[in-house]
């Protein structure tokens, strides 16, 4: 039964391919370099035609060079077989204001093909200075609800999956179960410990950013690593919040260190680049000064 199945999936794959080659279009890229393109309505006319995800018909042209328009500025940076592997990959997300709305964002754009993202907000007029998912138009509504929804308004073949909760160490694992990273964007610090201890347990990485004013910080912490006990000391008798509630959150500083941990998820992803894996990235973009301090 196994095999007939699979023979059933290689055929239709074929298939599938013969019909990429039958429309895929020649193009030239701004470096003067030709390629073969595939467009959106063209990836959707072929899903709804063989009952697919338009997500697998974008990786089968990947695999077979045929670059989906929606990804053509990300190459020379990352390769077609990289871009198939970000569209399988699966990240979590936990926390959708300044942090985590722009990281999700950035990584709906990239191209990773499974999301989870987990906040229990609700929008208002505070987040909109700063949170790229707020809008006046979405006062009063959930932050979950609305990212779930900005995530399919870029590209509706995203799997993402929304939980509207706090997380706490009863359901922690449940939100980032089958993860290949983790993201912490959130904005206190005795749930930063519970997040970077179900990461622990499940074998997860976890890029953790945090900001206060204009400073803000950025480290990766694999399993192994000791993490943000040589960040913030203990996590017996943690404060609930840092100096950000002193300090304010302006616009660009999330938005800064959202784009790093954007990018520290794809270099673990990709398995390329060096990683702020034990140092921690402190930058100070009031007066200009960046520090890479070693844990």
């Amino acid at each position: 039964m196994n095999l007939m199945r699979q023979n059933t999936k290689n055929e239709k794959e074929e298939i599938i391919l013969k019909e990429l080659e039958k429309i895929k279009e020649e193009a030239i890229n701004s470096a003067g370099k030709k390629y073969y393109s595939i467009l959106v309505k063209q990836v959707k006319e072929i899903a709804r035609k063989f009952q697919t995800k338009s997500r697998e018909i974008e990786i089968s042209a990947l695999q077979n060079n045929i670059i989906p328009e929606r990804y053509q500025r990300n190459l020379g940076v990352i390769s077609p077989s990289e871009q198939a592997k970000l569209l399988q990959s699966k990240v979590s997300i936990i926390g959708a204001g300044g942090l985590g709305g722009t990281v999700l964002e950035l990584l709906a754009r990239i191209g990773i093909g499974k999301l989870i993202i987990a906040d229990k907000d609700i929008i208002v007029d505070s987040n909109l200075n700063r949170q790229i998912l707020s809008t006046e138009n979405n006062l009063g509504k959930s932050k979950t609800e609305f990212a779930v929804k900005r995530v399919k308004e870029i590209d509706s073949s995203i799997e993402i999956v929304g939980y509207s909760v706090f997380i706490n160490s009863d359901n922690v694992k449940k939100v980032i179960e089958g993860a290949e990273v983790a993201v912490d964007a959130l904005d206190n610090l005795p749930s930063r410990f519970v997040l970077q201890k179900a990461c622990r347990d499940l074998k997860i990485p976890l890029v953790h950013g945090a900001i206060a004013g204009f400073n803000g910080q950025l480290t990766t912490i694999f399993p192994e690593d000791k993490g943000l006990e040589l960040i913030y000391g203990s996590n017996k008798d943690l404060p609930e919040h840092g100096s950000e509630v002193e300090l304010g959150a302006p616009t660009v500083t999330p938005a800064l260190i959202a784009s790093l941990e954007a990018q520290e998820v794809v270099k673990i992803l990709l398995k390329r680049g060096k990683l702020f894996r034990n140092k921690l990235l402190y930058l100070d973009i009031e007066d200009g000064t960046i520090e890479i301090l070693n844990l």
